[in-house]
């Protein structure tokens, strides 16, 4: 039997991946929340976890940080 998601639960997974993903920002970049969050909502990768369509959601921090760490080294998404 397979469970979808309704959308507020599709939403906070992605708020909390958010909220995740800026905290590896200030950790790895020594950065301020601020600047981790302003690096964050402009990025490809946080683009493409609004966009429900491509699952990203669904998938692990340290999954979807691989896309960001990749996307502000080498300034594309892999």
């Amino acid at each position: 039997m397979t469970t979808r998601l309704k959308p507020e639960q599709i939403q906070l997974l992605k708020d909390e991946l958010t909220i995740e993903l800026a905290g590896f920002l200030v950790d790895d970049f020594q950065l301020s929340p601020q600047e981790a969050i302003d690096i964050l909502y402009t990025s490809e990768t946080f683009e493409r976890l609004q966009d429900s369509a491509s699952g990203l959601y669904y998938q692990s921090a340290g999954y979807v940080y691989s896309f960001l760490q990749n996307e502000i080294k080498n300034g594309v998404v892999a």
